[in-house]
């Protein structure tokens, strides 16, 4: 099994400034060479403290790709419905110089009403702008003089530069919740998926979807699968408790607030069910996340313990990402965390792959 980190700020300037939050988060990337953490990862979001900090992820991950020589960086996940893909292609290359080649592109179709509003952009064109958007780009990434007169996008005779140091292209992944369908999709193009545990359901359903449709489009192996968790480790399990608490519980409720529009009446086809996810995630707490396994939080006994439980659920999975410092976890408490993970349980779960 692979193991990385990700960045996924839930906390705003009344809690800690951005210059603050990167230069923290900065601090645990220069670790991850030294205990052979595999990626570093950070998402796109806009406007509130749930994500807010993070509007351009290839900006944070170029000055990653400084800082480590040899962890991949992932995008968790770029959105092609608020970016044009030209701009989206020339990123990508260009990162993928900067980075020799270590990047991975995640896409993700976003899910918050309030981003999609302020941007001008339909909830019911998310669909067709994702589908659009991630095409176009691997299109204007593997060849030249492109070509595409697409519903939203449309460009003639174009080559992308740079060209990516990666052949034909970096590897791409498709961000999923919770629709079987989402999931289908992305097996079927022959892709990685990224999916979170953190709303519980189905989710050994959900990667066996993924799975079918990646050997049934005649892809060679089993598909990639990278699960997202939150996770403290401590040699005392009642601290690591007492550490995690509070920020995962607020961590919940700055993702419930910002999906809000989701109970208050938003509605889309290519949404279903979305109303229900939100209020399930509302009704989470710390404990039931621990219980699900979709919080590693413990000593280092006890987090190889929920690993295996929940690997064997789910039927197996490659990748895990993990978040560190979550919500306003101090620094301290997450190297700590980050160091004693990479000493006693890294190890041991690299061996298993």
């Amino acid at each position: 099994m692979q193991v990385g980190i990700q960045f996924f700020p839930d906390i705003g300037p009344a809690e800690k400034s951005a210059q603050d939050y990167w230069a923290e988060s900065m601090r645990l990337v220069s670790l991850c060479d030294r205990y052979g953490y595999s990626h570093v990862r950070t998402v796109e979001h806009y406007f509130t403290p749930y994500g807010g900090y993070s509007p351009s992820p290839m900006l944070f991950l170029a000055a990653a790709a400084q800082v480590t020589r040899r962890a991949r960086l992932v995008t968790g996940a770029v959105l092609p419905a608020f970016n044009h893909p030209l701009k989206l292609a020339g990123e990508i290359g260009m990162l993928d110089a900067l980075s020799d080649g270590r990047l991975d592109v995640g896409f993700a179709r976003a899910f918050l009403p309030h981003e999609f509003a302020r941007f001008g952009v339909s909830l019911d064109e998310s669909r067709a702008r994702f589908e659009e958007g991630v095409e176009q780009v691997r299109l204007l990434l593997e060849q030249e003089h492109v070509t595409s007169e697409g519903r939203f996008h449309h460009y003639r005779d174009v080559t992308s530069l740079p060209r990516p140091t990666q052949k034909p292209r970096p590897p791409f992944y498709i961000a999923a919740m919770a629709t079987p369908d989402s999931f289908r999709r992305a097996g079927a193009a022959g892709y990685g998926v990224m999916a979170i545990p953190m709303a519980g359901g189905a989710m050994a359903e959900l990667l066996g979807v993924y799975r079918d449709a990646w050997r049934g489009a005649g892809h060679p192996g089993n598909g990639i699968v990278m699960l997202a968790f939150h996770m403290l480790c401590h040699r005392e399990q009642e601290a690591a408790d007492a550490l995690a608490r509070g920020p995962l519980e607020r961590y919940l409720r700055s993702l419930v607030n910002a999906a809000s529009d989701w109970t208050a009446g938003a509605a889309s086809a290519d949404y279903p069910g979305y109303d229900k996810v939100i209020a399930a995630l509302a009704a989470e707490t710390f404990d039931t996340q621990v219980a699900k396994c979709a919080a590693w939080v413990g000593t280092p006994a006890r987090i190889l313990d929920i690993v295996a439980q929940y690997d064997a659920q789910v039927g197996g999975f490659e990748i895990a990402s993990l978040q560190v410092n979550f919500n306003d976890l101090p620094l301290a408490e997450a190297e700590a965390s980050l160091r004693l993970f990479g000493e006693a349980v890294l190890p041991r779960l690299r061996r298993r792959a």
